[in-house]
């Protein structure tokens, strides 16, 4: 029997779909909807960047960027391959995506880290 990566892909899209259900709206909520109508206040760069300095902050932020990423590439490869019907490009399409998300993830560890 041919063993694939197939499994660890949907792993991934499966975690980022959690990770974006969870997190995202509430990240939008506080900065998209009511620290622009000033129901709260805007946290403080000292604030942000104090919260920054802990190290398994930036990990977990940085673990939410990759699975979030991943979680896009695995919608849009098949998302395109059934919609238009380029089944036939499927290795090309799979390397776009998850090498975008893989790139995504690097620059996002280059910059927290």
């Amino acid at each position: 029997m041919k063993r694939t990566i197939e499994p660890y892909l949907w792993l991934l899209f499966s975690g980022g779909g959690v990770a974006a259900a969870l997190l995202l709206p509430v990240l939008v909520l506080l900065f998209g909807v009511l620290m622009p109508l000033g129901v709260i206040d805007w946290p403080t760069v000292a604030h942000l960047r104090a919260l920054l300095d802990n190290v398994l902050v930036r990990l977990a932020l940085l673990v939410v960027i990759v699975l979030c990423l991943f979680h896009a590439a695995h919608r849009i490869r098949f998302t395109s391959e059934e919609l238009f019907g380029i089944a036939r490009y499927d290795l090309l399409i799979a390397v776009l995506c998850y090498g975008g998300a893989i790139v995504g993830g690097v620059t996002g560890a280059l910059l927290l880290f």
